[in-house]
């Protein structure tokens, strides 16, 4: 059981984001600043029965912080960072699941929950997608509906359209193995 965690914000072109970092590895992100994310954090901590208080630390969450000014500037395309996940055994199958999504493509709803042995599940695929405590990193944003519309995201579909065109620039590497692709 995680020990300390520390968080920091940083300014996005989403916005602010406020990380939060076991000893383990990244476990959150909000988008928020540090007003309007820190009672989340609190919040979250509680329902996940962390039973830590957050303290500021910016360099728990340095690697974090430096790997998405990269994302962000079009530079990195995957992450390489220990990340904890807390939430039910169904939610990690699903966020493990949407990690394997590659950079700059899409999945639907239904193809997650087929990759996961669950094809009927694709509500509760959409329920793990809006529980996942570290958008971005764990890409939620690449899931859109099966006819490739864009639908639910917890930060803002303005926000999942930000990230999905973002993707589609020059690192952009199109794929045909899968029709829901963007």
């Amino acid at each position: 059981m995680a020990k300390e965690l520390g968080y920091t914000t940083m300014e996005s072109p989403i916005g602010p984001l406020l990380l939060a970092s076991t000893e383990e590895g990244l476990c959150y992100i909000d988008f928020a600043n540090e007003e309007e994310g820190l009672p989340r954090l609190v919040s979250w901590c509680k329902k996940t029965f962390i039973g830590i208080t957050p303290t500021k630390n910016e360099a728990s969450n340095e690697q974090a912080r430096l790997q998405l000014e990269q994302y962000f500037a079009g530079e990195r395309t995957s992450f390489e960072l220990p990340i904890v996940l807390y939430g039910t055994p169904f939610q990690k199958t699903v966020w493990n699941e949407l990690v394997n999504i590659p950079y700059g493509e899409t999945r639907s709803y239904k193809d997650i929950a087929i990759a996961i042995g669950a094809a009927k599940a694709v509500r509760a695929i959409g329920g793990a997608n809006n529980r996942n405590p570290i958008p971005v990193i764990v890409p939620c944003h690449r899931v859109v509906g099966a006819n490739g519309a864009l639908v639910g995201y917890g930060g803002g579909l303005s926000i999942k359209e930000y990230l999905l065109s973002h993707e589609e620039g020059p690192l952009f590497a199109h794929s045909t193995s899968n029709p829901a692709v963007r």
